[in-house]
């Protein structure tokens, strides 16, 4: 019996690579489930596995220069397990033991937005890849995965125009998870490439939602995380919009007795944040109080000039809103630096309402132009050294920023979801608020998946320390 065919008698196994947002990392784990359905398991790195899927971001060019790196590292392990006689063999010392016997055939496949934004490119000039799966070709995964497992030539995968949703990205015994329920962008902000790569915003039907609930809830899942480009867009066939959805989850949760207790969302656009789905948040407490809300400049004339469709003052009164009826909030959000035009009065805007919000954290990062967007080929772009100073800048400030709030908890009691032991302290838990903050406690592992009360004693970076009370 050859290499080939004696591997082939052993369980099928594969290997994730996943960039960017919580939709890809939803997406993954949806296909990961797939696979385990199918008696496939995890190879634990690349060079041993059956079939490695890597799943692309297009949101910034540095995420896609990393991803052109991992082709061309595939590549050179392609040629190894296949044992071609030009094959470079430095840094590939585990695959060159594990093909010692013989060639090991190694599926490559590539999915997401970079996949959808360069099909034809990746079809057409890198061979190293077998399959490349595109934002409305994911439906064709079970046929992808019954050609590898029969050991077939490459299917032809072709685009459709209906979008497959993922379901959630639930991992057994696990007590939180993400649920996709919109996808796509029609808001065209002129930096950004997702409605380009995504496509037009669809949203998924109620039925499926609450038929996904059922399941994880007969799970033990705790805590779940609605997922979409624009989550508050969400607007089902029948008109049911973000916050009437909110309202029939709830109302299930409660006839079912489902063991779901928290519900986060992720990301809203603030030009949607309603006063109902505000006054919603603030009856019921199982809507968590700890919301991302990207805000990307402080200056109305440059969010005029991203199309965010709103202004500096109406990002304001949103906040001071949120703030008002929902006591404990924290607030997250995205801030883009180096936009074109960008003046340094425009960045001092960006400084003062980062100083006025306060925000308990910030993703911060400058601007990359995106091939295809309006923003790409606006004048007066900036300079890449006065983009990377004023980047610089606010991340110090927010560093201060964060430590100054989050110690503000530091004393009172919080509700905790425990979900894991800690790394460096095995008698302590590590748990998650509902502002999603980390707090780490000494208790019993018996109360992984319980909700437990803390009393939060200090801080240390962005971990809280605590003692369980009761």
């Amino acid at each position: 019996m050859d290499a080939v065919s004696l591997y082939n008698l052993f369980t099928m196994t594969y290997f994730f690579e996943t960039y960017g947002c919580e939709m890809n990392r939803a997406e993954s784990a949806s296909l990961e489930q797939i696979l385990i359905s199918r008696g496939w398991t995890s190879a634990g790195d690349c060079y041993t596995a059956d079939m490695v899927i890597i799943n692309t971001c297009s949101v910034r060019a540095s995420a896609e220069e990393r991803i052109l790196g991992r082709l061309g590292f595939y590549s050179g392990l392609k040629k190894v397990r296949n044992k071609e006689p030009d094959a470079k063999t430095r840094s590939l010392e585990k695959a060159v033991d594990f093909v010692k016997d013989g060639p090991v055939p190694l599926t490559l496949v590539v999915m997401g937005c970079m996949a959808e934004r360069l099909l034809h490119t990746f079809k057409t000039q890198w061979p190293v890849i077998d399959y490349v799966v595109g934002t409305y070709s994911k439906n064709k995964f079970g046929d992808i995965i019954t050609a590898v497992e029969n050991g077939d030539t490459p299917i032809d995968v072709d685009e459709e125009p209906a979008y497959t949703f993922a379901q959630s990205s639930y991992e057994e015994g696990a007590f939180s998870t993400f649920v996709p329920i919109m996808n796509g962008c029609n808001l065209f902000c002129t930096y950004c490439i997702v409605p380009h790569v995504r496509g037009r915003e669809i949203s998924r039907p109620l039925e499926g939602i609450l038929s996904e609930l059922d399941i994880l809830g007969s799970r033990g899942v705790k805590e779940i995380t609605l997922l979409g480009q624009t989550v508050n867009s969400y607007r089902d066939s029948d008109g049911t919009d973000f916050t009437g959805l909110l309202k029939k989850i709830l109302s299930h949760l409660d006839s079912t007795k489902s063991s779901i207790e928290w519900i986060r969302f992720e990301s809203p656009h603030p030009r949607g944040f309603s006063d109902g789905l505000i006054d919603l948040m603030a009856s019921d407490e199982r809507l968590c109080r700890g919301i991302h809300l990207p805000v990307q400049h402080g200056s109305s004339r440059i969010l005029k000039r991203m199309n965010r469709r709103y202004t500096r003052e109406e990002y304001l009164s949103l906040v001071e809103k949120l703030h008002a009826k929902l006591p404990g909030l924290a607030l997250s959000t995205d801030i883009m630096l180096g936009f074109p035009g960008e003046t340094e009065e425009d960045f001092e805007e960006v400084v003062s309402l980062m100083q006025e919000v306060k925000f308990e954290s910030a993703f911060m990062y400058y601007f990359n132009p995106r091939e295809g967007t309006p923003a790409a080929k606006f004048e007066d772009q900036i300079p890449l050294e006065v983009k990377k100073e004023r980047l610089q800048k606010i991340i110090d400030m927010q560093l201060k920023i964060t430590t100054e709030t989050m110690s503000k908890r530091v004393g009172g009691t919080i509700k905790v979801l425990c979900d894991i032991i800690s790394r460096d302290n095995k008698k302590e838990l590590l748990g998650k608020t509902e502002q999603n903050q980390r707090v780490a406690f000494e208790a019993s592992p018996s109360f992984i998946g319980k909700f437990v009360t803390v009393r939060v004693d200090s801080l240390n970076g962005n971990t809280f320390k605590g003692t369980m009370m009761g």
